[in-house]
């Protein structure tokens, strides 16, 4: 017992010793990390205030979603995002033209119904009873967002000056303060006393501040739910669809012009030598870095057949002139489908985005690299934003066999539903996803129910996190919609997605391996990274298994 017992002991001293020895180091090391951390914290609160000063509200946006990516406990991140969303919507009203048209031929009475009626969609269909008190006073502050743009003031109130709009503030802020809102009706006609005060404090239309106070409510509700003018309704329309009339681009701000994310194939871009990194500076004769990020993009919109004229500069630096017909662009949901390993017979394919074409074409691209020798596939979501949630079941249907792909729960019976797979048309070939940080929503379904059912291998870096399903709905009182969040979903083992996202393997690390030798061409890569490199090590590894599984 007595050796035991100082056995034990000298495990303890032994332990203790130890602790002794690396605690200050440990702690050193913490204090620099957090250090290090409050640094960056600092240097990226400063860099997304600068953009606000500027008022580059899309850049703000995409800066601090990046700063919650990295730092996603970050509260004021959180509130700098929301505030420059904010601030984003309204100019993007500001620019739209068929916002002006409706806002142009509305009446007050049209507005109150408008009003009305997307305040019961709310009610009807949203993931979370209203609170209508906190809807008209999000509604508010979607209107002093509005009272501080340059864009709003300029059309609304062009001979009104700061002491007016700041004591009609102080009045409406008075006046809900005491405002006891607990029903739809009492909401409606709190914003309808309001608008009426605009008119008699600072001359404003109240039309136009009816419709601030729906967008400020409907756009508050959370990230995804949002009011959609007639043009930005089309848009969504179109991307379901997955066709529009443009020039086959898609773009982001970036330092005061558009930056061409990515080229579609087959678009007039492509044909007029447009190129993925390349910066449009100016859209017929307008600088871009003058402009609103919307502003400037709605330049690139026309009628089929017209032409916009470009300056490009590209990423070398080189600047040039480049004439782009507008025409109907077909977005195709699948690109690079090919065999990037003719040995090993690994075939790889991008899944761009859910639309209602996808599994149509997923169909024809399987096919294909199945006629080419497909032993094994690669499919590639980084990147893919999501899309429609019927056309991620019926893609995940493709692959596994039976069970659930993915389960939904809102706030009514209607909204709780479950979707499982059938054997029916399953391919069995082994699979490798591909996931990053911009793979989203549907994409997430897919990686999810791959991953729960065990009938692939998930590499690349955790996803999105986007749990939540979205309707659309059209307005009656105006050609306008609403998209709202009216469910969230769960992987098949009951997994939420929302801020969580989907992890790859555990078991996997990426890394970088060896090149293939120059020369060997049954090994076409179309990207060299490391992710794609060590899903080709994966894809290899299962096909030789399976040959030598069947011998």
């Amino acid at each position: 017992m007595r050796r035991k017992l100082l056995y034990a002991g000298l495990l303890w001293l032994t332990a203790a010793a130890f602790s002794l020895a690396v605690a200050p180091s440990v702690r050193a090391q913490t204090t620099i990390q957090i250090k290090e951390q409050s640094a960056e914290v600092g240097e990226l609160l400063r860099c997304g205030r600068e953009l606000e000063l500027e008022r580059r509200w899309a850049e703000a946006l995409t800066h601090y979603e990046s700063a919650l990516r990295r730092f996603p406990s970050n509260e004021t991140f959180r509130r700098r995002l929301d505030y420059s969303r904010l601030h984003y919507d309204v100019v993007r009203r500001c620019g739209d033209q068929s916002y002006d048209r409706m806002l142009e031929r509305m009446s007050m009475d049209e507005a109150v119904s408008l009003y009305s009626e997307v305040l019961r969609k709310i009610q009807t269909h949203y993931v979370e009873a209203p609170n209508w008190k906190s809807l008209v006073v999000e509604g508010v502050n979607g209107l002093e967002a509005a009272l501080s743009e340059e864009m709003f003031r300029d059309r609304n109130l062009p001979a009104v000056d700061n002491a007016r709009i700041d004591e009609f503030r102080y009045s409406v802020r008075r006046m809900m303060a005491t405002e006891m809102v607990q029903s739809r009706e009492a909401a409606i006609d709190a914003v309808s006393r309001i608008a009426n005060l605009s008119r008699e404090k600072i001359g404003a239309e109240p039309v136009a501040v009816v419709l601030e106070c729906m967008c400020g409510a409907t756009n508050s509700l959370d990230t995804y739910s949002t009011y959609l003018t007639p043009d930005q309704l089309n848009d969504v329309y179109s991307q379901i669809e997955g066709n529009f009339v443009g020039l086959g681009i898609e773009i982001k701000a970036k330092e005061g012009a558009l930056s061409i994310v990515r080229v579609i194939p087959g678009s007039p871009a492509e044909r007029a030598g447009l190129h993925g990194g390349d910066q449009i500076v100016v859209v017929d004769g307008q600088p871009t870095g003058d402009l609103a990020t919307d502003k400037a993009a709605s330049l690139l919109q026309g009628a089929a057949g017209s032409i916009a004229r470009l300056v490009v500069v590209s990423a070398g630096g080189q600047t040039r002139n480049v004439s782009v017909c507008r025409e109907r662009v077909e977005v195709p949901s699948i690109d690079g489908a090919r065999i990037v390993d003719s040995t090993y017979g690994i075939g790889y394919l991008k899944l761009v985005c859910f639309q209602k074409t996808t599994a149509r074409d997923l169909d024809a691209a399987l096919w294909e690299l199945h006629r080419a020798g497909m032993r094994s596939l690669i499919m590639d979501l980084r990147g893919n934003p999501g899309g429609l949630l019927i056309t991620a079941v019926e893609v995940v249907d493709k692959f596994v066999e039976q069970g659930v792909i993915v389960t939904t729960r809102g706030r009514t019976p209607q909204e709780d539903l479950s979707y499982s797979a059938h054997a029916v048309g399953t391919w069995s070939v082994p699979l490798i996803v591909l996931i990053d940080e911009n793979s989203a929503s549907a994409a997430e379904i897919f990686a999810g129910a791959i991953r729960d059912h065990h009938r692939g291998t998930i590499m690349g870096t955790r996803s999105y996190g986007k749990g939540s399903v979205q309707g659309i709905f059209p307005l009656s009182s105006s050609e306008a919609g609403v998209r709202l969040t009216t469910a969230r979903f769960y992987s098949p083992l009951g997994y939420p997605y929302s801020l969580v996202g989907v992890e790859p393997d555990p078991a996997l690390t990426i890394h970088r391996v060896a090149r293939v030798a120059e020369g060997d061409e049954s090994v076409v890569q179309p990207e060299q990274d490391e992710c794609f490199e060590a899903a080709i090590q994966v894809a290899r590894h299962s096909v030789a298994q399976l040959q030598s599984g069947s011998r």
